[in-house]
């Protein structure tokens, strides 16, 4: 049976949060958020980690990766760049944004050949979130159009820090994905949870209500099928400043044409990471709290 492939998306700066959270320590040892999903994955069965990184800061990922995880673990690197486009596609040159989280799967095609699982670097997502993922993916071998997302309750999605953005899921009868929507400036108000939908409307959302984190498992085909959509994106947003083409965008779009189903996992871990410098202290504390109970290992890695 081939091993999964878990593609980290680690290209984004961290803007909000102010610096490179990616290699941020919140471990007693210095260990990064990244360092316990990689973990997981390995012991899930994951065969080889694929990062998604920026040029710019290369050497400094590179360096700590290796580091950390010595001979434990299969990796490589790609990156992406506002430059990695197909050919003869233009785009604003004054654009200095990533394309976003969908333009950061497609830039890894050539170097993932198996099943693969797509998770943000700074997110925590519990080591029973990897097993079901990984289980789901060893049974796709060979198959098309067989996606699939660990989907989270909002109310333990959310940041006390400040807002957040979160894809909007709707689940049908048999279990499988609809609809998902990006939803933006999402914050507690009053007890109460609200949020910009895609039409930049005011809404209130049910504390139960299912959101991605992008925690994705697919097939190869979402390569072949991603890229047609990034190409008609570029065309009608490439002059934009701002406009980014997401993982979410991509499903939904797939799934309503019936190229694909999602089927959508339950886990009984929660999610937790650092969108603002002050979610750090948090992440410490439940980490913690996971070594104490020997979920986890201290230090993570044998060197």
């Amino acid at each position: 049976m081939v091993k999964p492939t878990l593609l980290v998306l680690a290209a984004g700066m961290g803007s909000r949060y102010g610096g490179l959270k990616q290699l941020d320590s919140v471990g007693p040892n210095g260990e990064t958020i990244m360092d316990y999903s990689v973990f997981d994955a390995v012991r899930a069965g994951f065969g080889k980690i694929v990062f998604t990184i920026r040029h710019g800061f290369r050497k400094q990922f590179e360096d700590a990766v290796k580091q950390r995880y010595g001979n434990n673990v299969e990796y490589d690197f790609v990156e992406q760049e506002l430059e990695n486009i197909p050919d003869r596609l233009k785009y604003n040159p004054l654009r200095s944004k990533p394309w976003g989280t969908g333009h950061a799967v497609l830039v890894a095609k050539d170097v993932i050949d198996t099943p693969f699982a797509v998770i943000n670097a700074d997110d925590f997502y519990g080591c029973n979130s990897f097993q079901v993922l990984g289980h789901f993916l060893e049974e796709c071998e060979g198959n098309t159009g067989t996606f699939a997302m660990v989907g989270f309750n909002i109310a333990n999605t959310l940041s006390e820090s400040g807002s957040v953005s979160r894809g909007i899921c709707s689940v049908n009868s048999e279990g499988y994905l609809t609809d998902v929507e990006e939803h933006h400036n999402i914050a507690r108000k009053d007890k109460s949870i609200y949020g910009l939908n895609p039409r930049n409307e005011l809404v209130e959302i049910v504390p139960e209500t299912l959101v991605s984190m992008n925690m994705w498992g697919f097939t190869l085909d979402l390569f072949t099928l991603g890229e047609e959509l990034f190409t008609e994106f570029l065309l009608q947003n490439g002059e934009d400043l701002s406009a980014e083409f997401y993982i979410p965008y991509v499903v939904n779009r797939i799934i309503k044409s019936n190229k694909a189903s999602c089927k959508v996992l339950s886990t009984p871990d929660q999610w937790f990471g650092v969108t603002y410098k002050e979610d750090r202290e948090n992440v410490v504390t439940r980490l913690s709290k996971l070594i104490e109970r020997k979920i986890y290992p201290s230090p993570l890695f044998k060197k």
